[in-house]
Parts: structure tokens; sequence; C-alpha cells
């Protein structure tokens, strides 16, 4: 399996920006699939994520035991903590410039950092593909919740899927579709023989 790539996050922010510039406005205050949050929130969060994967390759020394520490907060108790947020005033559009800001920045620093480069995350220490990996799982997943949110198609490509799966998830099954076993990956769906999972975490370790 070919390793994840910066095209790869700029091919997957790039469908989810044009799927979310055509989203209902009156959509964005409603509930984002599965998840408590808002699609606002949700497509906030997302955003946070792709900063988040990019600025931990940053300094010339990552961290390997915490993130760079920018401050977390919170607007409302269920909301999901963030280091950034997009301003209200500037509306649906200016949400979706944020998140396609965030995204060029981790495929920026994707292609930039040597492959050596180590850097903290929850899920263990990883590598700049690695974290390619990981801004392409948020972007995927969390584009199944707002389009379920919004009554939207989203299927993305398949070999975006399989990367993935094969970067963060080596244990999940074969032989199913890639896109439904990623959604079975991350708790969002069932596959034959496999009931939905409760709990789940992916692997950003470096691969060999």
């Amino acid at each position: 399996m070919s390793p994840v790539t910066a095209d790869d996050v700029d091919l997957a922010v790039r469908l989810a920006v044009g799927i979310l510039r055509d989203a209902p406005p009156q959509g964005w205050g409603g509930k984002a699939g599965s998840l408590e949050w808002d699609c606002w929130e949700t497509a906030e969060h997302l955003a946070n994520d792709l900063f988040y994967y990019a600025v931990q390759l940053g300094p010339q020394s990552p961290p390997l035991d915490t993130h760079v520490p920018f401050a977390l907060s919170q607007k409302r108790p269920a909301a999901p903590a963030k280091f950034l947020y997009a301003d209200r005033a500037a509306g649906p559009a200016g949400l979706v410039q944020v998140l396609e800001a965030c995204g060029a920045l981790l495929v920026a620093m994707v292609r930039t950092t040597p492959p050596r480069v180590r850097a903290h995350h929850a899920a263990g220490v990883s590598d700049p593909e690695g974290f390619a990996a990981l801004g392409m799982q948020e972007t995927l997943v969390h584009m199944h919740d707002l389009a379920e949110g919004f009554g939207l198609a989203w299927t993305p490509p398949s070999a975006l899927c399989s990367r993935v799966l094969a970067r963060l998830f080596p244990e999940a099954p074969g032989g199913a579709d890639p896109w439904l076993t990623l959604l079975w990956a991350t708790g969002r769906a069932e596959l034959p023989g496999h009931p939905r999972l409760t709990t789940w975490r992916s692997d950003s370790t470096p691969r060999s």
C-alpha cells in the first residue's frame, strides 16, 4: 500500500470544502450525525484537528511527551474543546474558509517536514505521514457526520480510505468496502460479522 501523502490530504480537504460550500444555511445549527455537536461545531472541530496536526510538526525540536501548548477552551460544556474559532459574523462561508486554510497548513507541513521528524500525538508519537493520515481520517469521517446532519451525500474515494486504514488501522478486517470499513473502524457503522464498535483508537506510530 502506498503511503499517505500531502496530496491525499489536499484532495480530501478540497472534496470536503466543495460539499460544505453547498450545505443548506439553515442546517449549521443541527446535530451532526451521531455526534452531540452541531454541524458548525463539528466543522470547526475538524479545522482545529487539521491545525493541530500541522503545528505539532512546526517546532525545530517537537515535544514528544505532550502537544505544542496552544490553549484550549470551550464555548459550552458539551462542545468540543478548541484552539481556534471561526468568526460567527463571517457566516458559513467564513467557517469553510477557516477549514480550507487549516487544511492547507497541514498540507504544507507534511510536504516540507523531513520524514525523520517525530512529534507527539495521543494515538502515538508520529511522523509527518502519520499526521497526514490522522488529518485524512478526521476529514473523511467528520464529513460523514456533517453529511448526515445536512442530508447530503458523501462517499470519498476508496483509495484514500484504503491508505488511511493501512496507516492507522492495520488490524481492521479486509475484504469489505474500504469506506464502510473506515466507518466501522471509527465506530460509525457495522461490518458483516463485526458489530459496531463502542470504543476505537487509531495507531499513528511510524511504520517501518
